[in-house]
């Protein structure tokens, strides 16, 4: 008896696992109010907006207040930032952020999914994409230090359906799901990226070294249960140097169809890979890039990954 408990216990904990990616609603509920930019200057809880930017720039939803939720949002078609966030304790979930485009595909020029300032910062089950720069990006001015958790969110790339100002249809926008800018020094600036699901950042493309996560500066990240797929890099660790100083964890995560899993650059002085789980596709699992002496570089428990299907809560939404 106590071995078949056993059994059904750890059976039960395997299938009560969380899925990557977005879960349930997503965007506008029913009867949204549309606008054209939302600035949000009390603390409070925000909720289906369906706010269309008409091509124009600068934070299309700004949130300058300190506890706030943004919940259930659609915020397109845009020149600028999806959202800016200047206050901490924000939340933002179960919102739909897509078409921010600035300048040609030739020539990008930064249009981010959500961007700002390092606080006690949460986005929760949201859906970024098409987007000219990242679909998260916190903080481009590096005057700020806090956390920033990141669940639950499909951040993702692919070629446009249609037309847009400065765009063709056919091309695949953006640079990474997610890039870090910080203080040089101080405290670490804390990331926590967990369950979430990224794909689509491959060539062609208009930068080179495409990576879903672009891990650099100073920041202690943690990368926990995410599934990479169709990425140039699913992980670029950057090491000491003038964008470099990341401590990285990556956590059970599955990569499939990559050819890079993991770019260690510039003898990063803390790389920890566990239980890293490949798929078909991978061309090469660890890449070093300015030097292979890493002290801090630990790699243990690599295993075959289960099909896309299994770990992936919309894999085709």
């Amino acid at each position: 008896m106590k071995i078949i408990l056993a059994l059904s216990l750890t059976l039960s904990l395997a299938d009560a696992a969380p899925l990557a990616g977005t879960i349930g609603k997503i965007g506008t509920l029913e009867n949204p109010q549309l606008v054209h930019r939302l600035e949000i200057t009390k603390p409070g809880v925000y909720e289906n907006f369906r706010v269309d930017a008409q091509g124009k720039g600068g934070n299309i939803v700004k949130i300058t207040a300190d506890d706030v939720t943004l919940r259930n949002c659609e915020i397109f078609n845009g020149g600028g930032n999806g959202v800016g966030v200047f206050g901490t304790r924000v939340v933002i979930e179960n919102c739909r952020i897509h078409h921010l485009l600035n300048g040609t595909f030739e020539a990008q020029n930064d249009a981010h999914g959500i961007t700002g300032r390092w606080g006690d910062v949460t986005i929760r089950n949201c859906d970024i994409s098409h987007i000219s720069g990242d679909c998260v990006q916190f903080d481009p001015d590096r005057k700020s230090r806090g956390s920033l958790t990141i669940e639950h969110c499909r951040l993702w790339a692919g070629p446009l359906e249609a037309d847009a100002p400065g765009f063709k249809a056919g091309q695949n926008p953006g640079e990474n799901a997610f890039d870090s800018k910080t203080m040089p020094a101080g405290e670490r600036c804390k990331l926590v990226i967990r369950h979430c699901y990224m794909h689509g950042w491959s060539q062609p493309s208009q930068i080179q070294n495409r990576a879903a996560l672009n891990l650099k500066e100073h920041i202690d990240a943690e990368i926990v249960q995410c599934v990479f797929d169709d990425n140039e890099i699913a992980i670029r660790a950057r090491g000491p140097g003038g964008r470099g100083n990341a401590h990285v964890a990556i956590k059970d995560c599955a990569i499939y169809n990559t050819q890079v899993a993991v770019r260690a650059e510039d003898k990063i002085e803390q790389l920890k890979i566990s239980g890293m789980a490949y798929g078909p596709g991978v061309n090469s699992r660890v890449e070093f890039h300015g030097g292979k002496e890493l002290p801090g570089f630990e790699n243990n428990g690599e295993h075959e990954a289960p099909p896309l299907n299994a770990l992936v809560a919309n894999p085709k939404s």
